[in-house]
């Protein structure tokens, strides 16, 4: 079996253009591998979400959206590792692993069917994947969906409520 294919593109190229914010991380850096922390269980990791923190987002912010997306999945659509929805406006970082999450907030199914951050598990040999962590600046306080929305609904929603986007992207591998 093969895995060659196309380099997908950034998913964020693809739809209209927002004004950006900072995310930083202790946990990862932007184009650097992941620690096997933050990667899921089945590629031996701890399946850990990552420390985050944001700022500079627009004053008319009212709640936030926390997702990670891997583009680089041999699947023809990505693969959602986490859809952190309905985050207050009061809540500017995550620890990481956070447990509980801020009240409100949920996560939506990930592709691997779970309601929680799925770490990282590309195919053994596969080539580099990247993580797309993104924060997404909401002009609602929730979004209206539900902990049964899909990740694409989820993001059809955000198109509409996006005020400002930022965006850290830390890659991962198994070697084969």
């Amino acid at each position: 079996m093969s895995l060659d294919r196309a380099l997908a593109p950034d998913p964020y190229d693809l739809l209209p253009q927002v004004p950006a914010f900072t995310v930083t991380s202790v946990d990862v850096t932007d184009g650097q591998p992941l620690d096997e922390l933050f990667a899921h269980t089945s590629v031996g990791g701890k399946n850990l979400s990552p420390q985050l923190s944001w700022s500079g987002f627009p004053a008319e912010t009212r709640g936030f959206v926390v997702t990670c997306f891997d583009p680089d999945a041999p699947t023809g659509s990505g693969f959602w590792h986490w859809v952190l929805v309905n985050l207050p406006v009061s809540v500017t970082s995550l620890a990481r692993g956070v447990e509980p999450l801020p009240e409100g907030a949920f996560c939506v199914r990930s592709d691997y069917g779970d309601r929680a951050y799925g770490g990282a598990a590309p195919p053994p040999g596969d080539r580099i994947h990247r993580y797309v962590f993104a924060v997404h600046a909401i002009d609602v306080d929730a979004l209206e969906v539900t902990p049964d929305a899909s990740p694409a609904y989820v993001g059809f929603n955000l198109a509409f409520h996006t005020l400002a986007r930022a965006t850290i992207r830390p890659t991962f591998q198994v070697r084969g």
